[in-house]
C-alpha cells in the first residue's frame, strides 16, 4: 500500500527515516557509470611556460614555445628582472627521451636552486649568515622545443647544508612534466666539476653506476648539457619526494 504524504508533513520526517531516491545529477553512476581514467594531456609545453620563464638572469623570451603561437596571440609579458644577480652566469640544455631513445617533444622542465652564495629565496631558508640575492628567485620553467631540447640561463648555485653537518655539492632540483606523467618526476642536476660531488649525501646514496645520470657535462661553447631519460637502460635516477 502506498501512502501519500503532503509536502508539509514530509518536512517533519527525519532525514534518516526517508526513503532514498535515485540521484539524477551527473555524479550518479547509474546514469553515466565510472568516469574513465585519463593521463595528463599534452598541454604543458605550450600552456604553462611563459616568456622568460627559463631566463633567471636577464630579460628574454626563453622558456616558451613561441612557434606555437601566432604573433597576435602571444601576449604574455616578459619576466621583469630587478637587477643583475651575483655569480657565474651559465647555460643549461638537454633533451628528454622516452624508453626507445626518441626525443619527447611536449615535455616541460622546472628548476629550483640556491643562489651563488648557497641560499634559497624561500622563507624556509632562515640562515642569516648567508646573503639573499634580491635579483635572483631561483625558479625557472622551460618547454622543450621542436627538437625536444630545453634551455635555461641561470646562475651556478652555491653549496647548501645537507643532513646532519654535511654540505651538499652545487646542484639544481629538476622536475619533469609531460604527457602521460601523472605526478611530476623529481631528479637533480649536478656539475661534472662540482665541488663536493664525491661526498654529497644525496649523490653518494645513488648506486655508483647510476650517478652519471645526474651529472651535467660541458659541451662546446661552455654550455652544460643534461639529458633526461624517462625509461630504458640509461634511465635517469628519479627521487620519491
Amino acid at each position: 500500500m502506498t501512502i501519500e504524504i503532503s509536502p508539509g508533513i514530509a518536512l517533519e520526517i527525519a532525514i534518516e527515516d526517508r526513503e532514498a531516491t535515485p540521484r539524477m545529477d551527473n555524479q550518479d553512476p547509474a546514469i553515466f557509470g565510472q568516469t574513465p581514467w585519463q593521463t595528463v594531456g599534452p598541454f604543458f609545453h605550450y600552456g604553462l611556460p611563459w616568456k622568460g620563464g627559463a631566463d633567471l638572469v636577464g630579460k628574454s623570451d626563453m622558456g616558451a614555445r613561441t612557434d606555437l603561437f601566432g604573433e597576435e596571440h602571444y601576449l604574455l609579458n616578459l619576466s621583469s628582472p630587478t637587477g643583475t644577480p651575483e655569480g657565474e652566469v651559465i647555460e643549461i640544455a638537454g633533451q628528454v627521451f622516452d624508453a626507445k631513445g626518441v626525443p619527447i617533444l611536449d615535455a616541460m622542465i622546472e628548476i629550483w636552486q640556491a643562489n651563488a652564495a648557497g641560499r634559497y629565496m624561500s622563507i624556509d631558508d632562515r640562515r642569516e649568515t648567508v646573503p639573499i640575492d634580491p635579483h635572483f628567485i631561483g625558479f625557472g620553467r622551460a618547454s622543450v622545443d621542436q627538437d625536444g631540447v630545453y634551455r635555461f640561463r641561470t646562475i651556478r648555485p652555491g653549496r647548501v647544508p645537507g643532513p646532519g653537518n654535511t654540505l651538499q655539492a652545487p646542484h639544481l632540483a629538476v622536475s619533469v612534466f609531460g604527457r602521460g606523467i601523472i605526478k611530476r618526476l623529481a631528479t637533480r642536476l649536478y656539475f661534472a666539476d662540482g665541488e663536493g660531488n664525491e661526498k654529497d649525501p644525496v649523490l653518494t646514496a645513488v648506486p655508483a653506476d647510476r650517478r652519471n645520470t645526474l651529472v651535467a657535462n660541458r659541451r662546446d661553447g661552455g654550455r652544460w648539457w643534461f639529458d633526461i631519460r624517462l625509461q630504458g637502460d640509461a634511465e635517469t635516477v628519479f627521487f620519491a619526494v
